[in-house]
């Protein structure tokens, strides 16, 4: 008989990957490949996209990235967000995830497939200054926010309810900028501080809106049709996601101050979660498990490149 942990596990993997055992095949499928990827294991990207502040990172990303008009244009006209908000979670996880775990090829394609979809979304929008403006989603300044907006958001809660990354803050940012190349940004930051002075210059410039188009996502994000049971869970995980943000994007997302308890209570939540889900993800065993079939084979060529030479004497 299934337990609840078993039960609430079963809820999260399916949510996060599609699958109830969080194995669906694209997950399978990074046991093949002909390399360790574009990071690799004791990366800093690893460890971040690794570790249980994911589950809150991806909360703030969606909310900071909805004060961009172009990007929030893009996810009102084109995004299915209210009818399957899952399908649509599972389909940036799995970018993510492929692109930090699995080999270049399979991240590349990954990558590819995500450009062809930018250059399909395209309309009209209002921007701040109230001037109509055209956009497509492959705009230098939109992928530029969205990739800040993730970027900022998983280092951020990753710095707050994780242990330290390897190489620091700055090696994070810099081995995440290979993922924006990859989706088309142009000299994506390599620092920290060049990661924060973006997103304030952005800010400075006026660029950033709020208006009833990011009121009616920030209600969506607040309340998701997630399974009842675990509704309790994700409140904690949403008030952490508030609490982390840079106050001025609180107060333009129309958000309170943050509850003092916020960040000790999303911690709780959070080695909670990895109890029940494990230490690692089945994304990042799968890439393991080719990593050491490719130094096995690389030892196995040796030994044999050993003995011809031997022989050959």
């Amino acid at each position: 008989m299934a337990t609840v942990k078993d039960r609430w596990r079963s809820h999260l993997l399916q949510t996060l990957s599609g699958a109830d055992d969080g194995s669906p095949q694209w997950v399978l499928e990074m046991r093949e490949g002909l390399d360790a990827g574009y990071f690799g294991p004791g990366s800093a990207a690893w460890a971040v996209h690794g570790g249980m502040g994911t589950m809150v990172a991806g909360i703030r990303a969606l909310l900071l990235q909805a004060l961009h008009p172009g990007a929030m244009a893009g996810v009102h006209d084109w995004s299915r967000y209210r009818e399957d908000p899952l399908g649509r979670l599972t389909g940036t996880i799995r970018w993510l995830v492929t692109v930090t775990f699995g080999d270049r090829a399979t991240a590349d394609r990954a990558s590819a497939f995500v450009r062809g979809l930018h250059r399909r979304v395209q309309g009209e929008y209002v921007d701040a200054d109230g001037v109509l403006r055209p956009y497509q989603a492959s705009d230098p300044d939109l992928v530029e926010w969205v990739h800040l907006a993730f970027t900022d958001s998983f280092l951020t809660c990753h710095e707050l309810w994780e242990s330290p990354i390897p190489g620091g803050s700055d090696a994070y940012v810099r081995e995440w900028a290979t993922a924006g190349e990859l989706i088309g940004m142009d000299a994506p930051p390599r620092t920290a501080a060049q990661l924060r002075g973006r997103l304030q210059s952005i800010a400075d410039a006026g660029t950033l809106r709020s208006d009833e188009r990011v009121a009616d996502v920030v209600r969506f994000i607040r309340r998701p049709p997630l399974a009842r049971g675990m509704m309790p869970a994700y409140r904690v995980l949403f008030a952490g996601a508030v609490a982390s943000l840079d106050p001025l994007h609180r107060r333009m997302l129309g958000l309170g101050g943050p509850s003092p308890l916020a960040v000790p209570a999303t911690g709780a939540v959070l080695r909670t979660i990895r109890v029940v889900l494990g230490e690692q993800s089945t994304s990042e065993q799968a890439a393991r498990s080719r990593i050491a079939r490719l130094e096995g084979r690389g030892s196995r060529l040796d030994a044999s490149a050993t003995d011809a030479a031997q022989d050959a004497a």
